[in-house]
């Protein structure tokens, strides 16, 4: 079987350095194109490629020339709805890592694939640690009245919460049924000392050069509490998620959302 051949989107980003390597080193995948948005050369210094790889700021125009079938991209929600609009309808398959794609982008990408019969997977978090997180999540919001989640991320990132927050919150209100209990404080001597708050999730967000990234869930009821927590070490963690996504989108059409339904959990 021919190998899958690749584009990464924002490949000179801190992700998008380590996805091109892993894709390079990956027997079933083959990197053929780099995109940038800024490009001071032709091709995309890369030890780990065994040819010359283009690099360009035109990404519809890499893809006519070097015959993608999967886009990976990690950059941000605005650029990466516009590489969907023109990925897809190349007829090429995406992967988007990228968090904060509203309702509207997802329902977008979802019409964009079936009409052009091609496949999307899109995710907040390619770990395996934050699939399972989320996973026994859902399950432990069944039983407890009270809920919060601490994320934890490098100072360098934009957003706060992170989108993996969002959606482990948004997966557990959707198990749940309805919104949590949130204690409110009388008197709050600093403000939002209790963070943010999802129907009655308390969200809070840790920004600091130590991490770089992480979620913990707690979960409390009468005479207990219940701890659900992961680390990254560093951002390798995500490209065996990254690797499958690529694998396995070229099996499928429309919109797969989340690592965890590749998984099968």
């Amino acid at each position: 079987m021919d190998p899958i051949r690749v584009v990464v989107n924002g490949a000179l980003g801190r992700m998008g350095r380590e996805i091109t390597k892993a894709v390079a080193c990956e027997s079933s995948l083959k990197l053929v194109g780099a995109v940038e948005k800024e490009v001071t050369q032709r091709y995309l210094p890369l030890a780990e490629a065994l040819e010359l790889i283009p690099l360009s700021s035109d990404l519809g125009s890499l893809l006519k020339n070097c015959n993608a079938d999967v886009v990976v991209d990690f950059t941000n929600a605005e650029t990466s709805i516009v590489a969907a609009r023109i990925a897809i309808k190349q007829k090429v398959n995406m992967v988007i890592g990228t968090t904060w794609l509203s309702e509207e982008n997802l329902k977008e990408i979802k019409q964009l694939c079936i009409a052009n019969e091609v496949g999307a997977v899109v995710a907040p978090n390619f770990s395996l640690g934050a699939a399972v997180l989320i996973h026994l999540s859902k399950f432990a919001a069944k039983f407890y009245n009270y809920a919060e989640i601490i994320e934890m991320h490098h100072d360098k990132k934009a957003y706060a919460p992170s989108g993996t927050a969002i959606a482990t919150a948004r997966a557990m209100l959707q198990t749940r049924g309805k919104p949590f209990i949130y204690p409110e404080v009388t008197h709050d001597v600093i403000n939002n000392t209790r963070g943010g708050q999802m129907d009655g999730i308390a969200i809070h967000s840790l920004r600091s050069p130590g991490f770089v990234a992480g979620e913990e869930v707690i979960f409390s009821g009468a005479c207990e509490t219940l701890s659900l927590r992961y680390t990254t070490i560093n951002r390798e963690c995500y490209l065996p998620g990254i690797i499958l996504a690529v694998n396995e989108v070229t099996k499928r059409k429309g919109l797969t959302y989340g690592l965890d339904a590749l998984l099968e959990m």
